[in-house]
Order: C-alpha cells, then sequence, then structure tokens
C-alpha cells in the first residue's frame, strides 16, 4: 500500500513521526508522499527524506497558507527545485480554496503560476480544492497543463471525477469513503475505474469511520483499501496492486528522480 498523501512534518507527528512511519511499514505501507505547503517547510520535508527512503516529497505552495509575497515565494520554490538534493516527485499541494478569504483571482493566479513551474520541471502536481473544481478545470485547460497529477481529498459527481480523468489526473481516495452517510462520494468512486485512483489518508486530518476525534495515521490506510474493495466488488490485494501501480505510473520513484 502507498500513501499518496500524509502531512507527517506537521507539529502533530513531530513527537514521534518516526514511530508513526514504522507503525505503517509494519501495516504493509510501501511508501508515503509527504506534500509541502510552504516554505518553511520544504526543508523538514527534505530532512525526513533524506533519512527514511520510504518517502517521497512534494513542494508548492498550499492556497490556505496563502504568501504574503507571492513572486518572492514562487521564487523560493524555483530555487528549492534547483537546489534539493531529494528530488521531489509533484508540485504540489497546490490548488484553490473557495472557503477562504484570499481572494479568488489571487488564488488562481498563484495555482497557474505553479502549473507552469511543474510544466518547467516535467513534474505532475496534486490538488487541492474546496468549492472550486470548476476554478481548476480552467486553470488546467487555460495552462493547457499536460503532465497530470491528482486530486487530493476528491469529493464530487462523476461527472467532474471524469473531466478531470480526461485532463490526465488521478483522484486521491481517503477515510471520507469509509463513513455510510458519504453516500453521493462512494456511489461515484464506485462507479470510476481502480486505474484511475490512488489511496491516501491526509494524515494527521480527514480520521476514518470510527477513529472521529483522534489523529489520523498512515497505518490506517488498509481501511480505505478494505472500503474500495467492497465499494467495486473485489480483493483488498487487487485494490492495493493496482493503486500501488498507479502511484509509480503518475509519480515515478525516488531511485528515478534522485
Amino acid at each position: 500500500m502507498i500513501d499518496s498523501h500524509c502531512h507527517l512534518d506537521l507539529p502533530e507527528f513531530e513527537p514521534d513521526w518516526q514511530d508513526v512511519l514504522s507503525s505503517a511499514v509494519t501495516q504493509g505501507v510501501e511508501r508515503i508522499l509527504i506534500p509541502g505547503t510552504t516554505v518553511s517547510g520544504w526543508q523538514r520535508q527534505h530532512d525526513m527524506a533524506a533519512d527514511n527512503v520510504q518517502l517521497d516529497v512534494a513542494f508548492g505552495l498550499h492556497p490556505y497558507f496563502f504568501p504574503d509575497d507571492p513572486q518572492d515565494a514562487l521564487a523560493s520554490l524555483r530555487k528549492q527545485l534547483q537546489t534539493t538534493m531529494i528530488k521531489p516527485v509533484a508540485i504540489g499541494e497546490i490548488g484553490v480554496d473557495g472557503a477562504i478569504d484570499t481572494p479568488l483571482k489571487a488564488q488562481q493566479a498563484l495555482f497557474e503560476a505553479q502549473l507552469e513551474v511543474a510544466s518547467e520541471q516535467s513534474l505532475p502536481v496534486i490538488l487541492h480544492h474546496r468549492r472550486s473544481h470548476h476554478l481548476l478545470l480552467e486553470s488546467i485547460k487555460r495552462s493547457r497543463f499536460t503532465h497530470g497529477g491528482v486530486i487530493h481529498a476528491f469529493s464530487g459527481s462523476e461527472q467532474v471525477a471524469r473531466q478531470y480523468i480526461d485532463a490526465g489526473f488521478k483522484l486521491g481516495i481517503g477515510g471520507t469513503i469509509t463513513y455510510s452517510r458519504a453516500q453521493k462520494t462512494r456511489q461515484t468512486v464506485a462507479n470510476i475505474p481502480l486505474q484511475h485512483l490512488l489511496l491516501e489518508t491526509d494524515a494527521p486530518d480527514m480520521p476514518m469511520s470510527g477513529r472521529q476525534g483522534a489523529r489520523n495515521e498512515p497505518q490506517f490506510i488498509g481501511e480505505v483499501v478494505a472500503a474500495l474493495a467492497d465499494l467495486h466488488g473485489i480483493a483488498p490485494e487487487v485494490v492495493t496492486e493496482q493503486t500501488t501501480a498507479n502511484y509509480f505510473a503518475l509519480f515515478g520513484s525516488r531511485t528515478q528522480c534522485k
């Protein structure tokens, strides 16, 4: 199993992240991808990955932490990509969030600038969405972005899902589908072929059903596998095999990226 989206670098994990990683590996987690959110956080991601071959990283500017000076932050991103010893497998987590105060036009401009950086580096992207599918799809089309990526924590209609798939993207599927009340998302995921899906936890957030109020961890990703297997009527091993293949098809491996 591969957790394609886990914020193992956040303060919630600082006291015991190595134990968390060890527990995940014990439970069959082969790799974990840590997405970037801020300029100040990239070095910690880098250092963690340098000491642990199971970790992949992406660098990006998350809209929720919109920088005071976007141009300076973009310059820092380009510098990070030029100087890092651990090459990222993607640009992310980037996107547009329709539920925060930052003007949507400013968010979309920063998003499209990062799509340009990803194109320059021939890297896929990890996309954040919240009330913004139409804006993301608009920007992808306008930017003529062709390197694909993943829609993190996908929720939406089958029509929207297929628009992303047609644009070369995979869908990140996490704990939401472990909740019986999430019928719309569960039905959409059930109708999407497995080759378009990735596993994720978004730990420490988005706890699985039955674990509300507790810190989410990558070791619990097997519960997403079980839910996907149930929705598709297939064995969990098939889910694991296909989503692992999907991950490497999209992001490659660190051996290839060094």
